[in-house]
């Protein structure tokens, strides 16, 4: 049964409702509980990734035959990484079946027993979809007479909201603008990082860099690719989305992108950080606020939730999964 919200009193505006996904963290890593050739698997949802996979720890140990992959490159943090393919016969996520699906496999590194698949965003840019972490719960619409309509429906008279960028549909991402220091940068919205990072020649442009004082070592993380990106956190003076204004805080930086850079040569590319982000907003941004990116609108909006917005580990995660 689809359920629906009305939203907005004078307006005809609907959601409706097409899943609601049960989310638990592991590693700070949205995962939704799945199943793949009956097996039970874990599933991250990925809003930073353009194209669904399997990694190739988790098709080896479900046995999947694979097959080589021509004229596809798939880059992200750690460099590239060899693509495969493989035919699924069923794949179960959530409530919804797909069956007979052939699946990229690709990963340089085991990702764990509870991290299996990465559901792109491939999958989720033709939805509105509902950050809920405080509930557990990433939920996906399907919105109707709702232009000029705040889609913020648990709070619409104090949501913030921020232009999301054109989409590019063979490479879709969730980018937009935020300020850090006052001054404007480009930031995708990538679920699949635990924690938010900026790239360090944006930093530097800054005035941080490793040498600054304050400036801190924790540790390496990595993605699809082989190699490890080395992590620093560092002071900034602000940070700033939509109206939301953060004073005084501390981010992760590193060379994002060092081992991502390809020279094309007619074939496919597929990169994670393409076009050039200088922030990715990960799975910490997301658990201080809710937050509804409204691609019927090419809005994001959201409200503070609790907490703080940038966690400050040490050392990171496997920050990213990479593209």
């Amino acid at each position: 049964m689809v359920t629906s919200i009305a939203v907005g009193a004078t307006s005809d505006c609907r959601m409706f409702q097409v899943a609601e996904l049960p989310v638990r963290l592991t590693h700070n890593k949205l995962i939704v509980d799945g199943e793949l050739n009956g097996h039970k698997i874990g599933i991250v949802l990925d809003t930073g990734a353009t194209r669904t996979l399997i990694f190739r720890s988790a098709a080896e140990r479900l046995g999947l035959r694979r097959d080589r992959v021509r004229g596809v490159r798939m880059f992200g943090i750690g460099g590239e990484t060899d693509v495969e393919s493989t035919l699924v016969d069923e794949i179960k996520i959530g409530k919804a079946t797909r069956k007979s699906w052939r699946m990229l496999v690709g990963g340089e590194h085991e990702f764990g027993e509870d991290m299996d698949v990465l559901l792109g965003n491939d999958f989720f840019h033709n939805l509105d979809v509902e950050f809920d972490l405080s509930h557990a719960a990433v939920r996906l619409y399907q919105p109707k007479d709702c232009d000029g309509v705040s889609l913020a429906y648990w709070a619409p008279n104090i949501a913030q909201q921020v232009d999301l960028e054109p989409v590019d549909e063979s490479r879709p991402q969730m980018r937009f603008t935020v300020k850090v220091n006052g001054q404007p940068l480009r930031a995708l919205l990538d679920s699949g990082a635990g924690i938010s990072l900026l790239d360090s020649s944006t930093a530097a442009n800054l005035g941080v860099t490793p040498s600054t004082p304050g400036v801190v070592a924790v540790g390496a993380g990595s993605g699809l690719g082989r190699k490890k990106v080395e992590y620093w956190i560092g002071p900034f003076q602000s940070f700033s989305i939509g109206d939301e204004r953060i004073a005084d805080t501390s981010i992760v930086f590193g060379d994002l992108f060092r081992d991502a850079k390809y020279a094309p040569q007619g074939s496919q590319v597929m990169v994670k950080v393409g076009g050039a982000a200088a922030m990715l907003l990960g799975v910490d941004f997301l658990r201080a606020h809710r937050m509804l990116v409204a691609n019927s609108q090419r809005k994001i909006y959201f409200t503070y939730a609790g907490g703080p917005v940038f966690q400050r580990v040490s050392p990171p995660p496997a920050v990213d999964t990479g593209r």
